[in-house]
């Protein structure tokens, strides 16, 4: 369990995501920073463990070391999410470790400013059924912040926070299915090399979230989904 002496930056992070296509996994320890990513569709189950055994192996320690998980809540393909939040469940609740959740969205507006920049971002990832989830972040001090709730739209509906000027990138599967959102601004900016939400990125987030108090025993995991599960038509092979 996290010792309340330790600072964030002091703290042994993991953080796996498993929401869409991307499946990955990412541990900082004493300094480093260990990585694993893949795009594998359908795999999730099966790889997310090997790739965590594989960063903790890497920093040579083991799950009792970990200080904190953060895991992916969503939103996202509600099975990806559902593996997320039971492997957070099966590695926490042993060594009672605990767990923030992170926004999808979030991760892939962290994503992109870790890799290019930029002082304003929109994510939007395609969620099926003629719609998307969809967010808008401003950087502050190196964070990705919200300024708009996440909400799955249909993409004619979707509308751009009124009171941002300049550049805003543009990240997610969202655009590519429904290019007419890069048409809501001539400010737009595809961030193509950054499609999916990526542990790594997660790791900046937590402890941002453990510095303002927002992790939480396992007990408490929440998942979000966004979309309503009760009306939820699954599409085969889709989901």
């Amino acid at each position: 369990m996290t010792d309340i002496q330790k600072t964030s930056d002091e703290l042994t992070i993991l953080s796996l995501d498993t929401c869409t296509e991307s499946c990955s996994a990412s541990l900082v320890s004493n300094g480093k920073t260990y990585h694993e990513l893949a795009i594998v569709p359908r795999e999730h189950s099966q790889r997310i463990l090997p790739m965590i055994d594989s960063v903790l192996s890497q920093a040579n320690i083991k799950i009792a070391d970990v200080d904190l998980i953060a895991y992916g809540r969503g939103p996202g393909s509600f099975t990806g999410i559902r593996i997320c939040t039971s492997m957070t469940q099966g590695l926490a609740l042993g060594q009672d470790i605990p767990v923030i959740g992170l926004s999808s969205l979030q991760t892939m507006a962290q994503a992109v400013y870790d890799d290019q920049g930029g002082e304003q971002i929109v994510a939007a990832i395609d969620a099926r059924m003629g719609e998307v989830y969809w967010c808008q972040f401003v950087i502050k001090e190196g964070i990705a912040e919200a300024v708009s709730s996440e909400v799955v739209i249909a993409p004619d509906l979707v509308t751009l926070a009124p009171d941002t000027q300049g550049a805003i990138l543009a990240t997610g599967t969202g655009f590519d299915t429904y290019p007419q959102l890069l048409e809501l601004s001539n400010e737009l900016v595809p961030a193509d090399n950054i499609k999916f939400p990526d542990a790594k990125s997660m790791l900046a987030l937590a402890k941002q979230g453990y510095t303002r108090g927002l992790s939480t025993s396992v007990d408490e995991l929440a998942p979000v989904y966004v979309r309503d599960t009760v009306t939820w038509k699954k599409l085969p092979g889709r989901e």
